[in-house]
C-alpha cells in the first residue's frame, strides 16, 4: 500500500452523495429480489403442498437455478435483457426460490395435525386453514429462510456491479479497478452492515409476529 492511509476521510466526505445513491440502489436491488422470489415461492409452495408430486420437480428446477455460478447467469441473461436490472433482478430472484420453497413446505408440514383436524371439526375451510392457521404456525421456519435469502442477496447483489449495477459492489469495483482502498474498504464494510441490519430486523418481525413462540420457550 505503499505508506498510504486505508481509509481517506476526506474522499468519504466528498462522495456521501454517490455512497448514499449505492444504498438505495443495493436497498432497490434486494427489497426487489427476495420480495419477487418470495411470492413465486410461495405460489410454488401452495402447488407443492396441494399435489405433493410436483414438489421433487419444483425444488429440482430451484436447485438447478441455484447452482448456476452468477457470473455465467448473467452472460446467460445478458444477451436476452441487457445491461439491465431486469437481468440482475431476474439472476438475483432465482438463488431465493430454493431455500424460500423448502422452508415454507416445511414450516407448513410442521404444523402438528391435531392443529388441523381441531380447525376442520371448527368449521376451516381449506384456504382459511392455510391463511389463519398453518401460515402463522409455520412463521418461524419461513422468516429463518427470509432470513438466509436476504443475506445471502445482499451479497450477491455487490456482483451485478459487472453489470454496471451492484450498489455498493460499484463501489468495490472501483476501488479494485484503481487499487484505491477507501471505495472498496467502504463498499464491503457497509453491504455487511446492511446484511446485519436486514437479518436483525428480521429476527424483531419474527419476534413480533410469533409472540406465542417466545413464551414457549421460557
Amino acid at each position: 500500500m505503499n505508506g498510504e492511509p486505508l481509509i481517506r476521510w476526506g474522499w468519504i466526505s466528498g462522495h456521501l452523495d454517490d455512497i448514499w445513491e449505492r444504498t438505495l440502489e443495493h436497498l432497490e436491488l434486494t427489497a426487489v429480489a427476495v420480495g419477487a422470489g418470495f411470492l413465486i415461492a410461495m405460489a410454488l409452495s401452495i402447488v407443492a403442498i396441494s399435489y405433493r408430486r410436483t414438489y421433487a420437480p419444483i425444488t429440482w428446477f430451484a436447485g438447478v437455478l441455484y447452482t448456476i455460478p452468477s457470473l455465467a447467469f448473467f452472460a446467460l441473461l445478458v444477451p436476452f435483457t441487457g445491461l439491465t436490472t431486469l437481468t440482475a433482478e431476474i439472476a438475483l430472484t432465482s438463488y431465493t426460490l430454493l431455500v424460500l420453497v423448502r422452508n415454507i413446505v416445511a414450516g407448513i408440514d410442521g404444523v402438528p395435525q391435531h392443529v388441523r383436524e381441531a380447525a376442520t371439526a371448527m368449521g376451516y375451510r381449506p384456504w382459511r386453514l392455510f391463511a389463519e392457521i398453518e401460515l402463522p404456525l409455520a412463521l418461524p421456519v419461513i422468516i429463518a429462510g427470509l432470513r438466509i435469502a436476504t443475506v445471502t442477496t445482499v451479497g450477491l447483489v455487490t456482483i451485478t456491479a459487472l453489470i454496471t449495477l451492484g450498489g455498493y459492489g460499484a463501489l468495490i469495483e472501483d476501488g479494485l479497478r484503481r487499487f484505491f482502498w477507501t471505495p472498496l474498504v467502504v463498499g464491503a464494510t457497509l453491504s455487511i452492515l446492511l446484511a446485519v441490519t436486514f437479518d436483525l430486523l428480521l429476527v424483531g418481525a419474527e419476534r413480533l409476529l410469533t409472540p406465542w413462540s417466545r413464551h414457549r420457550a421460557l
